[in-house]
C-alpha cells in the first residue's frame, strides 16, 4: 500500500475534530516529538509517549511517505515555573550526583536510548539537542524583540503574552481565554520583573551559583523551556511543518507557548496537525514517585520491583501499551499485562504456524478485505486497538485453518503472512522474543511459572527438600522467588 492508496485521518488537538491527512510536501512528512529532559531514569509515562509517535513514524513510513522524524534532548535543564522559582533539576543531579552536569546529561541520555531500544523503537531522524542550539535560539529572541512581542528586565528576555493576544490568539491548542487566565492569577510577588504572570521567558539571566550558560546580548544566561522546541523544529522542518507531537501534559503551556514564538516571528501557524499522547496510571492511581506508586522500565523488565507480580518482556509491555488509543489514559496492573501477555503469545503462535498450514483451491475469508480493515484502523487516528482486534481475527483464522475447519488458497496464505508481518513487526513494532532468543521473553515466564507451580505441589505435599531444591536451583541461574501473602513471585538478578 502506499499513501496515496489510503485516506488518512488524525485527530488534531488545535482544531479539535479528525482531519484528513494532507502532507505540506506530497509524499514527505515533517514531524517533531518533544523528547525528554535527560537528569533522571526515563519512567513509562516517558514511554507511552515516544512508543506512540513511535507507532505514528512506522505508520508514515509503512504508508511509504519519506518522514523526517526530529525529536530533541532537552539538556540544558529549565528552571521551574519559567525561573521565577526553584532549580534546574540538571543541575541539582550534578550536585548531588557530585558529577558535572553535561555528565548527568550523557548518564541519562544513555539510559533513555537504551530503554527505547528494548521497546524496539526506531530512532529519530534527527535528535538535536538544545545545548548545540543556542545561537538559534538568540536570533529568534531577537526576533520577537524587534517584533515588538518581548521585552528585556534585567538580563533577562520575557515574551509579552498580552500584547501578543491582542494580535492574535493565546490560548488556541488548550481552549484558554487570557482574560480568565489573568483573572484566576495570584498577584505578582514584588520581586518579579515580569510585567504580567502569563508572561514567560525567552531568555533568563543566569545567578553567579549558575554552571550552566551562555553569552548572548542579554547576559550571561540561559534559554527559556519553550523556546528550545520552537528553535529546533524550525531549523530542521521550516516554519510550517505537518505533525507536532508530545504529552498532553505539555499542551499547556509549552504548546501553546510555541504556537505563540512561531506566530509572533512568522504571522503564521508554525504546525498543521499537533497531537497529544495521553497518561499512564497504575493500578487506578497517578504514577509518581513520591508515593511509591511508580515503576521504571528495567524494574518492569527485570521484575524487581514490589508493585507487579512478575516480570514481563518489554515487547509485551508495548503491546499492551497499544491495547489503548494513545488519546486515552492507560492503566497499567499486573492483571491486565498478564492478560495482554497471553494475547501475544496466541498472536505469536498463530505467525509462526503459518509455514506450516495446508493449502486449499479456496479460502473460507476474504483476506483482501481483512487486510484493508487492518489499514482502515490505523488510518483512523492511529487506532492501535482496533489494529490488534483485527489481527487476532487473522489469528483465529489461522486456528482455524490448523484444526481443519478452515480453508485457505496458497495467495492468500502469502497475503495473510504478509500482512500479520507488516503490521506485527512493522508498524507495531513487536519482536518475536523466541525468534531472538531473548531470555526475559515469554519462553522464561512460562518456565518459571511451571517450576513454581511444582514448588507450590511439593510445599503442599511437605516435600520441602524438592521446594527448596527448585528455589536454591533458580537462585543459582539469577531467579529469586519471593514468598508472599498473594502467592510466590520472582526477579531477575
Amino acid at each position: 500500500m502506499t499513501s496515496t492508496e489510503q485516506n488518512l485521518y488524525i485527530y488534531n488537538s488545535l482544531t479539535k475534530v479528525k482531519e484528513k491527512f494532507t502532507p505540506i510536501n506530497e509524499g514527505a512528512v515533517g514531524m517533531y516529538v518533544c523528547g525528554p529532559t535527560v537528569y533522571s531514569n526515563v519512567h513509562l509515562g516517558n514511554c507511552r509517549t515516544f512508543l506512540s509517535f513511535d507507532l505514528v513514524f512506522r505508520y508514515l513510513k509503512h504508508l511509504g511517505f519519506k518522514v523526517r522524524y526530529v525529536r530533541n534532548i532537552t539538556d540544558a535543564g529549565h528552571l521551574e515555573n519559567d525561573g521565577e522559582s526553584g532549580e534546574d533539576p540538571i543541575l541539582k543531579k550534578a550536585r548531588i550526583e557530585q558529577l558535572e552536569p553535561m555528565e548527568v546529561v550523557q548518564k541519562y541520555s544513555v539510559d533513555f536510548h537504551t530503554v527505547m531500544n528494548k521497546f524496539n523503537a526506531l530512532p529519530p531522524s534527527i535528535e538535536p539537542t538544545a545545548t548545540g542550539h543556542i545561537i538559534e535560539q538568540i536570533q529568534i529572541i531577537e526576533k520577537i524583540i524587534d517584533k515588538g512581542y518581548a521585552y528585556q528586565k534585567n538580563g533577562s528576555v520575557y515574551f509579552d503574552v498580552v500584547k501578543f493576544d491582542k494580535d492574535h490568539a493565546y490560548g488556541k491548542l488548550s481552549g484558554r481565554q487570557l482574560e480568565d487566565m489573568i483573572t484566576n492569577t495570584r498577584e505578582l510577588a514584588a520581586q518579579s520583573e515580569k510585567n504580567n504572570p502569563q508572561d514567560f521567558a525567552l531568555w533568563k539571566k543566569a545567578e553567579p551559583q549558575h554552571i550552566m550558560r551562555w553569552p548572548s546580548p542579554w547576559s550571561d544566561g540561559f534559554p527559556g523551556w519553550h523556546l528550545e522546541c520552537t528553535a529546533m523544529s524550525t531549523k530542521y522542518l521550516g516554519d510550517n511543518f505537518d505533525i507536532h507531537g508530545g504529552g498532553m501534559d505539555l499542551k499547556f503551556p509549552h504548546h501553546e507557548c510555541e504556537i505563540a514564538q512561531a506566530e509572533a516571528c512568522n504571522d503564521s501557524s508554525p504546525v498543521n496537525y499537533w497531537m497529544h499522547a495521553n497518561m499512564l496510571t497504575l493500578n487506578g492511581k497517578k504514577m509518581a514517585k513520591s508515593t511509591g506508586n511508580n515503576i521504571l522500565p528495567n524494574e518492569l523488565i527485570s521484575g524487581e520491583n514490589t508493585i507487579l507480580n512478575k516480570p514481563f518482556a518489554a515487547t509485551v509491555a508495548k503491546f499492551f501499551m497499544y491495547q489503548a488509543h494513545y488519546r486515552s489514559v492507560l492503566d497499567f496492573s499486573s492483571d491486565a499485562l498478564e492478560a495482554s501477555e497471553k494475547g501475544f503469545n496466541r498472536l505469536m503462535d498463530a505467525y509462526r504456524s503459518l509455514d506450516n498450514l495446508a493449502t486449499s483451491d479456496d479460502s473460507s475469508m476474504d483476506i483482501s478485505q481483512w487486510r484493508q480493515s487492518c489499514y482502515d484502523a490505523m488510518n483512523d487516528d492511529f487506532n492501535s486497538p482496533i489494529l490488534i482486534a483485527q489481527l487476532f481475527e487473522g489469528a483465529k483464522y489461522v486456528n482455524t485453518i490448523k484444526e481443519g475447519s478452515a480453508t485457505i488458497t496458497a495467495n492468500d496464505l502469502s497475503l495473510l503472512k504478509t500482512t500479520l508481518s507488516n503490521f506485527m513487526f512493522d508498524v507495531l513494532g513487536l519482536v518475536d522474543e523466541s525468534a531472538t532468543g531473548n531470555n526475559d521473553g515469554s519462553k522464561l515466564v512460562g518456565a518459571v511459572d511451571l517450576l513454581i507451580e511444582l514448588r507450590n505441589e511439593a510445599r503442599a505435599n511437605k516435600d520441602f527438600a524438592t521446594s527448596d531444591k527448585i528455589r536454591d536451583n533458580l537462585q543459582e541461574v539469577g531467579i529469586q522467588l519471593k514468598d508472599g501473602k498473594d502467592g510466590t513471585t520472582y526477579s531477575l538478578n
